[in-house]
């Protein structure tokens, strides 16, 4: 007979049998469903010639994506998608590594919390601490890139948008790809871009919204969440990518606009047939490749 007596085990093994349990039964559908998105990863081809390591960044798990002879005087901060519900710097390890190879930098990939269990404003939390312990890794704030897509797109920006409103040192550039800006959901590409949106619909987007900030009183409306209603001076240098498959594509446009009209240096590189965060195949489909300019 197998001896059953009671063992004291480590944290860290008690962590890892929960989640291999909750691989065979999930807890719940949201649990099943971010399971599944986790093989998302599969669709980046591994990069050659970087390194990975997990840090702790100011209290934030984070993935240091580190290629051969990378410029170590700067580093760009990436926020990974999935409304705020699903996803983790795991499911973006391997598209970051591209990042970091077409960039010559190392690129800190975060796993911020995620909702419903951490609702609005965690996100943005953990990327403000994760930009402060960049700082006190000696890094210069404008030698710092915040990148991101999908919600990392827009936490990308609001993380600027908050240190400007600290009258704090801000990132030197913003990389805000395929972001959700506008949380009213209306813009008209919600409709005449469903049917060729494989990865996003309005009622999806109705959930993550549901899920990060219902209960909160936030409006949807409100400047923090809402970057086609914010105040968007000062920002520094931003570019703004979206494909043209996209449901979001209306919005995009419509915040690279007003990011302009904000008299902000701006680009933007609209990915013709682009499905919404394109860069998830990166290293394996051609229309990743703008991620390089």
């Amino acid at each position: 007979m197998s001896d059953h007596a009671a063992v004291e085990l480590s944290p860290e093994a008690i962590e890892f049998a929960d989640f291999m349990a909750g691989l065979v039964i999930p807890q719940s559908e949201v649990d099943a469903i971010r399971t599944r998105v986790e093989s998302v990863q599969l669709t980046a081809r591994e990069p050659e010639g970087v390194t990975y390591r997990e840090v702790d960044a100011g209290g934030v798990l984070g993935i240091w994506c580190e290629p051969v002879d990378a410029n170590t005087d700067y580093v760009l901060l990436h926020t990974h998608a999935g409304g705020s519900v699903l996803a983790s710097a795991h499911v973006d390890r391997k598209l970051a590594g591209h990042i970091a190879k077409a960039a010559g930098a190392p690129v800190l990939v975060l796993d911020f919390r995620r909702a419903p269990e951490h609702k609005y404003p965690a996100q943005v939390d953990d990327a403000e601490a994760a930009f402060t312990w960049l700082l006190s890794e000696g890094y210069e704030p404008g030698n710092i890139i915040t990148i991101g897509h999908s919600i990392g797109g827009f936490i990308a920006v609001a993380l600027a948008l908050r240190l400007r409103d600290k009258k704090q040192p801000l990132p030197g550039a913003i990389v805000s790809i395929s972001p959700w800006c506008d949380l009213e959901i209306a813009n008209e590409t919600m409709a005449t871009n469903a049917g060729t949106d494989k990865i996003l619909s309005k009622e999806l987007l109705e959930f993550f919204r549901d899920a990060w900030i219902g209960g909160t009183g936030i409006e949807f409306t409100d400047t923090r969440i809402n970057l086609n209603r914010a105040d968007l001076s000062g920002l520094p240098p931003t570019l703004v990518s979206w494909g043209t498959y996209e449901v979001l594509a209306g919005e995009d446009e419509e915040f690279a606009a007003r990011v302009k009209d904000a008299g902000i240096d701006t680009t933007t590189v609209v990915v013709p047939g682009g499905q919404h965060s394109y860069v998830y195949g990166a290293g394996r489909i051609p229309e990743t490749e703008p991620v390089r300019t």
